[in-house]
């Protein structure tokens, strides 16, 4: 009788570990997508002299910080409207992240596949509500982007 090949490595730790596993790396792993939209909005601003790389950076910092836009971003300056925009923005996207885990941990065999799925879902959520506040605030105070 021959033994059968493996197709698949088993689960180290097995499927319970693994599920801990996501559920406790899948508030942090929510950070990554927004320090790579922050990146992206660092580079894009920096030595900035084109109305183009100004509001694609500028589309980057609220994608990645959505409480920016809470904290008066566009039209206030100072330390504290960054420190609340930005500290509100890690608190949202670790509950974000949260949620996602516990929702991709629902299924007994979870993967991380299944937490950005259901991290993509809640994320594209909070990136609408973020373009459509700014574009309605746009719209309101009278200088409309379209």
């Amino acid at each position: 009788m021959e033994a059968t090949p493996l197709l698949e490595r088993p689960v180290p730790g097995g499927p319970r570990a693994y599920r801990r596993h996501i559920r406790v790396l899948g508030a942090p792993a929510a950070l990554l997508p927004s320090l790579v939209l922050a990146g992206m909005a660092l580079v894009l601003l920096r030595g900035n002299d084109s109305t183009a790389r100004g509001a694609a950076g500028f589309l980057a910092a609220i994608l990645a910080a959505p409480c920016l836009l809470l904290a008066g971003m566009p039209l206030t300056t100072g330390t504290g409207a960054w420190v609340g925009g930005v500290g509100g923005s890690i608190v949202l996207w670790l509950w974000i992240g949260t949620i996602a885990a516990r929702r991709a941990t629902r299924n007994p065999a979870a993967t991380w596949r299944d937490y950005w799925r259901e991290f993509a879902w809640l994320a594209g959520g909070v990136w609408i509500g973020t373009v459509g506040a700014f574009v309605v605030a746009d719209l309101v105070l009278g200088r409309p982007l379209l």
